[in-house]
């Protein structure tokens, strides 16, 4: 079974989250990341299903900021 993060650097749902937060860090894989130089994992959940992953993701994307700032 395969496991599934929702994470906030830029929010964002992976199943390769090691190699995923190493793109990110190395300005890949995101146009917002690169141009923003955003690469500090501050926040991360896991899921066992990637449609509910997709949806945390979906949902915290609607967010107001304060409610990010809140939960990190």
């Amino acid at each position: 079974m395969s496991t599934y993060y929702t994470y906030i650097l830029a929010i964002g749902v992976t199943n390769g989250f090691i190699a995923r937060v190493t793109q990110h860090r190395a300005g890949e894989g995101s146009k917002f990341t690169k141009r923003y130089g955003v690469s500090k994992l501050v926040w991360f959940v896991m899921f066992g299903d990637v449609k509910d992953a997709i949806q945390k993701e979906k949902t915290m994307k609607e967010w107001p900021r304060q409610w990010k700032i809140n939960l990190i």
